[in-house]
């Protein structure tokens, strides 16, 4: 049986922000009681609109945003209790690589700099032994070491996005969040960069996090998917439960969202009235029952509960349950 590497139980990331000039006050729900259990080794993408709570969420893990309640087990130990010193080891063995190649490395230091910053910070390493490391990572993400005097700007977008993911590996992690890591770049180089994050995974046994909305890339890159909407997890289940046999009304709007080149494989475009519900303002019952073409009277009442419909396949929706009955 695959080991747990992280267990999200019941949290809840919320923002107080200004509205409008009156200054008033205002509850941004930006996670909303996830729960979510990641196994070593694997790629669970985070799926769903923006806006959704992906990228909160994620944050919320390594502790960039704080969390209101609820628990982020690492190896059974809350990380939202670890102190300074336990957050600083556990930061090593958890990496991000942000969304955008052109702000996430600083443009007035040269590649060796910033690949060298997380060493000199976290080991006791000499200058010939951090070299070393760093020239491993730098050619494992298909760069050279010429590169290594060179600033951020002379570089192309996805040349700087394999210099963010070599300094994600710098400390040799045990999980990393990808935050929409291909969104910002060519379709082309897209290609490369998903096929690099699968060679990283089986050479270092890493387990990646991956946030996009972006079915096409999680249909090719993840083991499992969770469904997000308005903060919570509203289904999820292995890559081919959610691609060929998805319950959820949502998920069925996201993938009938996919192009299809293929005459024969083409599916009905499902249409969702409206636009995402504000945070600020969220929908009682179930949160995507202003949109759903198959909303009952219960579903504007009651929240529905998480249901297992077949081995490790969960969805949170009252229709899939009526129908079991």
């Amino acid at each position: 049986m695959t080991e747990t590497l992280l267990q999200i139980k019941d949290l809840y990331v919320e923002y107080e922000t200004n509205k409008g000039f009156a200054e008033e006050k205002q509850v941004i729900h930006a996670v909303n009681g996830a729960n979510l259990e990641i196994k070593k080794g694997e790629i669970l993408a985070l799926a769903g609109e923006s806006g959704c709570g992906k990228s909160t969420l994620a944050k919320s893990i390594i502790r960039l945003e704080k969390a209101k309640s609820g628990e982020i087990d690492f190896y059974g130990k809350n990380v939202l209790k670890f102190g300074k010193k336990e957050l600083k080891d556990y930061r090593k063995k958890a990496q991000m690589i942000f969304q955008n190649p052109y702000s996430s490395l600083n443009p007035k230091m040269k590649i060796i700099d910033i690949l060298k910053e997380p060493l000199l910070i976290n080991t006791n390493l000499s200058d010939i032994e951090m070299y070393e490391i760093i020239k491993e990572k730098i050619e494992k993400v298909g760069l050279t070491t010429d590169i290594l005097n060179l600033y951020p700007h002379e570089f192309s977008g996805g040349q700087r996005q394999r210099i963010a993911i070599a300094r994600a590996l710098i400390l040799n992690p045990e999980f990393i969040l990808a935050d929409e890591p291909v969104s910002a770049l060519d379709v082309s180089i897209q290609a490369q960069i998903i096929n690099l994050l699968r060679e990283l995974r089986n050479d270092y046994n890493l387990t990646f996090i991956l946030i996009t909305h972006d079915m096409g890339v999680i249909k090719y890159l993840a083991d499992r998917v969770a469904i997000m909407y308005l903060g919570e997890i509203v289904e999820l289940g292995t890559t081919s439960q959610i691609f060929y046999n998805p319950k959820h009304p949502y998920t069925k709007a996201l993938l009938s969202a996919i192009p299809q080149l293929n005459e024969n494989e083409k599916q009905e475009r499902i249409i969702l009235s409206g636009d995402l519900p504000s945070p600020a303002n969220l929908p009682q019952g179930c949160k995507f029952h202003t949109r759903c073409p198959n909303c009952m009277d219960i579903c504007s009442k009651c929240s529905p509960k998480e249901l297992e419909v077949s081995d490790g396949h969960k969805v949170k929706c009252f229709l899939y349950m009526k129908l079991n009955k």
